[in-house]
């Protein structure tokens, strides 16, 4: 099976291609997604063979001068290529992001549910908020700055990076198939998070811009 995963405008979006998002079995509804046409710049999605397995919302963008690739929402079907799926619609936005910011360290931010969904930010330094660690200065100032961007900041925590509802208009929906190899120490990072509610955790990172560009390679 081969996956192909492209990029294109989310503007140019049909209402065939928005059902059939809303269709593959993720998180979010036809409205959720007619929204996330109309908030995010990009979209991409990844077939296995011609089928849809995921399709992620983006934006490539400068907060206060730096480079950001924003996540807006991500879905991935439960599948047994699971992983494949998620690894390209990462790589995409590498990719994009290295045509985009050349030579520059660029921030990679999203909003998570899932513990298992942060290996979607396996290959980024500085992983914020992360087991084990108190986030001090300006890395608290990122998630600040995050959470005005994703427009969540009226219930956003900083100590905790948690939102406490209304965040899930957007997501990186991505469940393990393997949840038994999630740290405790990473799911407890995630116990504060009122998922029921609406919550959310904002999760950040960066990549250096030499490796971006091994990132980004097509």
């Amino acid at each position: 099976m081969s996956l192909e995963v492209v990029t294109n405008d989310a503007l140019a979006l049909t209402d065939s291609d928005l059902d059939e998002m809303a269709s593959m079995g993720g998180a979010f509804d036809i409205g959720t997604l007619s929204k996330a046409k109309e908030d995010w710049v990009l979209v991409a999605t990844a077939r296995i063979d011609g089928k849809l397995h995921g399709f992620s919302f983006s934006t490539l963008e400068r907060i206060g001068g730096t480079p950001c690739v924003l996540i807006g929402l991500m879905s991935v079907r439960r599948h047994s290529k699971r992983d494949q799926v998620l690894r390209g619609l990462m790589g995409e936005a590498y990719h994009r992001a290295l045509m985009a910011f050349p030579d520059e360290d660029v921030v990679v931010g999203s909003r998570f549910v899932h513990a298992g969904a942060v290996d979607a930010f396996k290959d980024l330094d500085d992983v914020t908020p992360s087991p084990g660690s108190r986030a001090v200065g300006e890395e608290r100032a990122w998630g600040r700055r995050l959470a005005k961007r994703f427009d969540v900041d009226a219930h956003y925590d900083e100590k905790s990076f948690v939102v406490s509802r209304d965040g899930q208009d957007g997501f990186l929906d991505f469940e393990t198939a393997k949840p038994e190899k999630v740290s405790s120490d990473q799911s407890e990072l995630f116990a504060p998070v009122p998922v029921a509610k609406g919550g959310a955790l904002i999760v950040y990172g960066w990549t250096m811009a030499e490796d971006l560009v091994k990132l980004g390679q097509r």
